[in-house]
């Protein structure tokens, strides 16, 4: 189901010209542009997509407006940002579509990490929510409705095509605090290839600025929250107990010791340290969750380093499959310094890292994502691995 919110309200006066050197970079590169410049334009609601379909106009593309329905209910995502990005829209004069999209949403993302909680896993939901729901549903959406090819979203990540291969390479938005390539790493080629990310030249200072530049009505609206559904349900805590019922188990150490008890081991996370609930004499960290005997395993910081782990369901992004080892920086967590690792791959889709120092908190379920200076190259899911 699509509605449509649609306004005929003339193009607004052209604006001054950007007061920053990231919006001006943006501008010059939108401007400069190959081939046809109409754009659907992803719009949560929120400054960075705002500003993203701001961009685009001023630069003379012809912009649509489409928000997904996520999720019923308040919400960044849902009725608030829904309003917010109509108004938007209204702001530059240009039609603004809503995607009913909680079907896919719930399969593919919500049944998903619960699924993954209840296993005793940390899921990363954001990355599988945009390759399979707003990528995915986006351009299918302005390719059928629209006759568009070419999806902008307000993404901090830069894109640029290798002048020998061909093939769309994927790098950091230059705003390295702010920097999102770390959940685009699933996004196939043919999805990258259709896809604009105008705020990877900017920072999030920048964003704010060129904003006010505009006028926008988002841009001093808070942050939201990296994941939607901590915004929709107040914490992940109250999404799970919504989600899955409690599961009284033990806690234990690597030897099987009970040390403690739990009520699910979707409440805890690898490398967690507070809140368990035991007296021991040195702190204890979660160094595994097993699912299936729903114990919460702990050892003292010094047994809790990794040396390697495995990876599995790797997409190869800026480059194709390694066939051989290879040094990459690599991200075990999206807020985590990349670190040297050697990547031993074994086939196309499954690697083991060995890093250059052991790690803390390595944990099943979120991606290691490789780096070669600013180019993404490939990432996959950190697997569970019996130690």
């Amino acid at each position: 189901m699509t509605r449509t919110m649609g306004f005929t309200h003339p193009t607004p006066s052209a604006t001054s010209a950007p007061g920053t050197e990231g919006g001006r970079r943006a501008l010059e590169l939108l401007q400069q542009w190959p081939g046809e410049h109409r754009v659907a334009v992803g719009l949560s609601g929120g400054v960075d997509s705002s500003l993203t379909a701001a961009l685009l106009h001023e630069a003379r593309w012809s912009v649509t407006g489409v928000t997904l329905w996520l999720m019923k209910g308040r919400g960044a995502c849902c009725s608030d940002g829904l309003v917010d990005a109509a108004g938007v829209c209204e702001q530059l004069g240009v039609t603004h579509h809503i995607l009913d999209a909680r079907e896919t949403f719930q399969k593919e993302v919500v049944d998903s990490l619960v699924e993954g909680y209840g296993q005793g896993i940390t899921p990363l939901p954001c990355s599988r929510c945009n390759r399979h729901v707003k990528m995915a549903l986006l351009l299918h959406w302005a390719e059928r409705e629209m006759g568009v090819s070419r999806l902008a979203t307000g993404h901090y990540a830069r894109l640029r095509r290798h002048p020998d291969s061909g093939r769309m390479e994927l790098l950091r938005g230059r705003d390295r605090q702010k920097d999102q390539s770390y959940f685009l790493y699933d996004l196939p080629q043919e999805q990258l290839e259709r896809l604009v990310f105008p705020l990877g030249e900017l920072r999030k200072a920048e964003t704010r600025a060129e904003a006010r530049r505009h006028g926008l009505r988002t841009a001093a609206k808070p942050e939201s929250q990296d994941l939607c559904l901590v915004e929709h349900h107040g914490s992940m805590a109250a999404f799970l107990e919504t989600h899955l019922p409690s599961r009284p188990g033990k806690i234990v150490l690597r030897d099987g010791t009970v040390v403690g008890s739990h009520d699910g081991v979707q409440h805890f996370t690898i490398g967690q340290r507070r809140g368990l609930g035991v007296a021991w004499p040195e702190p204890l960290h979660v160094v595994r969750l097993d699912g299936a005997m729903n114990h919460v395993v702990v050892a003292p910081r010094s047994e809790a380093m990794r040396t390697d782990c495995a990876v599995t369901a790797i997409n190869w992004v800026s480059i194709p499959p390694a066939t051989a080892p290879m040094e990459v920086q690599v991200q075990v967590r999206y807020r985590s310094q990349p670190v040297t690792a050697r990547l031993i791959p074994d086939g196309a889709t499954q690697a083991r890292l060995v890093f250059e120092t052991p790690q803390f908190s390595i944990t099943p379920g979120q991606a290691a994502v490789f780096y070669a200076s600013d180019v993404l190259l490939g990432g996959g899911l950190i697997t569970r691995e019996i130690d």
